[in-house]
């Protein structure tokens, strides 16, 4: 479900009911949003009329929504007292994980940082992305899987830079494969390491934003961060790492048994991917649609499901990918 569509029960007659909840007047301001935005965001989710008197929100709607209305508010106002900034996105975060009745609150997410730099806090942004961060910290093995710009792969990168700063791991170790290493990687320009680097590229921009740029060099040249293709896994034991596969649907299954071999003592992997980009050439399997089947239940590994709910970017782009799975769906593409 797209951020900016939230979850709607289904309907059922409800008597009218109204009322009232007052906000503290230090954060009323940022709840209401400007001119009152936040409040005719969350009018269109909820159905209820919501009206603002100075810092008081008067509610009226079926009994079901009113309360829904009441506990969204409240989220909003926990938020803001921690000094969060609000969002219309933020609003409609908020209506998804109060509809779903989930476990976490949206206070929760705004405590759950994970690293900062230069003023930045990267934290997860939804619920599904906090339940994947959870899953990193306690499990060896963790598979993220979900679609372009849901946080997979940054949120990793993060957990990782979080885990060498507190010397719970040596090296960090960031690989993907590169689908293309046969002819056509051949064709291009520049040594092996010119050819392969666009398919690293995206590794390299994620850790910038963690990391101070001029940094980045000494602790690549010292080994503590490796940036390398798949292919350079083979034959290794990656010991005290925190490993991060990406783009993992492109492996092979031989592929991903390789990788997954190379655990080591004091170790973590991060294997995430996207089951609906599958680049891989012919009739090849992928290595993360079989590897699902072969370990799921297998103790200490854990799957993470991540969904257009919790795609972070454009609010476009969660549309795009649900249109995308609906149309799956119907053609029994869906995998």
């Amino acid at each position: 479900m797209a951020p900016d569509q939230p979850l709607k029960p289904t309907p059922f007659k409800s008597p009218v009911v109204s009322a009232s909840v007052d906000l503290d007047s230090s954060v009323a301001q940022r709840v209401l949003g400007p001119n009152e935005a936040h409040v005719r965001i969350l009018s269109n989710l909820i159905d209820s009329d919501i009206f603002a008197r100075g810092s008081q929100l008067k509610i009226t709607g079926p009994g079901h929504e009113v309360q829904r209305a009441k506990r969204v508010i409240k989220e909003l106002a926990a938020l803001a007292t921690r000094g969060q900034e609000i969002t219309p996105d933020t609003v409609k975060h908020a209506v998804n994980m109060v509809t779903a009745d989930l476990s976490h609150s949206i206070a929760e997410l705004a405590g759950a940082d994970i690293i900062s730099r230069r003023g930045k806090v990267i934290r997860p942004k939804t619920a599904g992305q906090l339940a994947y961060v959870e899953a990193i910290d306690e499990h060896t093995i963790t598979f993220g899987i979900g679609p372009a710009g849901s946080g997979k792969t940054y949120l990793a990168m993060a957990k990782a830079v979080q885990a060498l700063q507190a010397k719970e791991v040596a090296r960090i170790i960031l690989t993907r494969p590169a689908v293309e290493a046969g002819e056509k990687l051949g064709f291009l320009p520049g040594t092996l390491g010119e050819k392969i680097d666009p398919y690293l590229r995206p590794l390299h921009d994620a850790l910038r934003d963690m990391v101070d740029p001029e940094v980045i060099p000494k602790l690549m040249e010292s080994g503590i961060v490796e940036v390398a293709p798949l292919a350079y896994m083979r034959g290794r034991t990656l010991n005290d790492a925190f490993v991060i596969l990406d783009e993992a649907q492109n492996t092979t299954p031989e592929q991903m048994k390789m990788f997954l071999t190379r655990l080591g003592f004091g170790s973590k992997m991060v294997v995430t991917g996207d089951i609906t980009q599958i680049d891989l050439p012919g009739v090849s399997r992928s290595g993360l649609r079989v590897v699902r089947n072969i370990l799921r239940g297998v103790p200490d590994i854990h799957f993470a499901q991540l969904s257009s709910a919790d795609v972070v970017r454009h609010s476009l782009v969660g549309r795009i990918v649900e249109a995308y799975d609906h149309f799956e769906e119907k053609r029994g593409e869906k995998p």
